[in-house]
């Protein structure tokens, strides 16, 4: 091959030849790059962004991975109640992805835990489980988990008397009256009253929704702004305790799931008045979901936000709204680019960064899968 320096004549002068040279060069260069006869190589382009059903993908793998204990059917890291959540995560990717990968665990859950028929002293953790059991019914049609289900409502029944005119208590020992069991007791009974097989049943599990439902929106807890405070005082009044997401949560699709029973439009509008006003009240500036324990939320706070998301994408599949899917979206985009640590784990923080100071746990874990589930309900993605 001949040198550049050979194909100019003496008479040209050195700084012409420079800039032929260069000329030269970067002809020589595009031919060498492009191959014989070929075009230059198309710039790399950033790869797409998961859908948010593969991001969820993802990090359920790592929930089962990492934390799911084979032998006690729990998770590692975190509790009893935090379990039936787990429980619901699995039966909903189960469910909407029509995937069978993670049947056997929901099974080995029930196998491993159903002596005790998951009852303890706390009636809220009882609604969990019994919510547990309704969507594992419905991801795989097995009536041991509905009959299960209705057990456990059958023992939170118990905790009904008519201390502050109605409501159940929190505990076995009557210590508190307050949102989150009585929620709870409202989306069980409704959510029975859709699947049992007997019209006795129906009619025994919606009297319950309805008297609950009753004393509930009557009780004060839900105040002026349309958001529900965390209990009652021994006065019966409101306390004016914290407004936690997962309290602004259950009550949607406790309404959700009444008004698909009775078709009362007032109570898709409540819901959507709580659901507005949470979105409102309880988001940043980016509009991401805070709870005021963060970034310290202890082993029950790390669980409350994945709820609220749950339920608002329940809430949306029976009176969609705009604001609710851009809300799930954006949320879920944040877990995703801000809250993801190494190998598919998530924290506590939504809005980022994935902090060491809230290590990643089983809760932290279902809680962003419950978010990012419900983004893939809500956009079919």
């Amino acid at each position: 091959m001949k040198t550049l320096g050979k194909l100019f004549p003496e008479s040209v002068n050195a700084s012409s030849r420079r800039a032929t040279a260069a000329l030269w060069g970067a002809a020589l260069f595009a031919l060498a790059a492009c191959g014989a006869g070929g075009s230059p190589p198309a710039p790399t382009a950033n790869p797409p962004a998961p859908s948010f059903i593969q991001m969820a993908s993802d990090g359920i793998a790592a929930l089962q991975s990492n934390w799911y204990n084979q032998q006690t059917g729990l998770w590692n890291t975190t509790g009893w109640w935090n379990a039936a959540n787990s429980v619901t995560v699995l039966a909903d990717y189960s469910k909407l992805t029509h995937s069978t990968q993670y049947l056997s665990a929901i099974s080995n859950t029930f196998a491993a835990n159903s002596s005790g028929h998951f009852l303890n002293q706390y009636y809220d953790d009882e609604g969990w489980w019994a919510l547990a059991w309704i969507a594992s019914y419905d991801a795989t049609g097995n009536r041991n988990y509905l009959t299960e289900a209705s057990r456990i409502f059958s023992d939170m029944t118990a905790g009904w008397d008519n201390t502050c005119g109605g409501g159940i208590w929190w505990n076995k020992t009557h210590t508190y009256k307050n949102a989150i069991p009585n929620e709870l007791f409202l989306s069980v009974a409704a959510n029975l009253a859709r699947r049992v097989a007997t019209s006795a049943q129906q009619a025994a599990d919606l009297a319950w929704a309805r008297k609950e439902w009753q004393w509930f929106s009557q009780s004060g807890m839900i105040n002026s702004e349309s958001l529900v405070n965390d209990g009652l005082t021994a006065a019966c009044r409101t306390n004016g305790e914290t407004e936690w997401t997962y309290n602004q949560g259950v009550i949607l699709g406790g309404l959700t799931a009444l008004s698909a029973v009775t078709h009362e439009p007032s109570l898709l509008s409540t819901a959507r008045s709580i659901a507005l006003s949470a979105i409102s009240h309880l988001t940043d500036r980016n509009g991401i979901l805070h709870d005021p324990c963060e970034p310290h939320c202890g082993a029950d706070g790390v669980q409350f936000k994945g709820i609220f998301a749950r339920n608002l994408a329940t809430l949306d599949s029976a009176a969609p709204q705009s604001q609710y899917v851009t809300f799930l979206e954006t949320n879920a985009r944040s877990i995703w680019n801000n809250d993801r640590g190494n190998g598919g784990q998530f924290g506590l923080i939504w809005s980022g960064p994935f902090a060491t100071e809230s290590a990643p746990n089983a809760a932290t874990e279902t809680s962003a899968m419950d978010a990012l589930l419900a983004a893939a309900e809500v956009s079919g993605e």
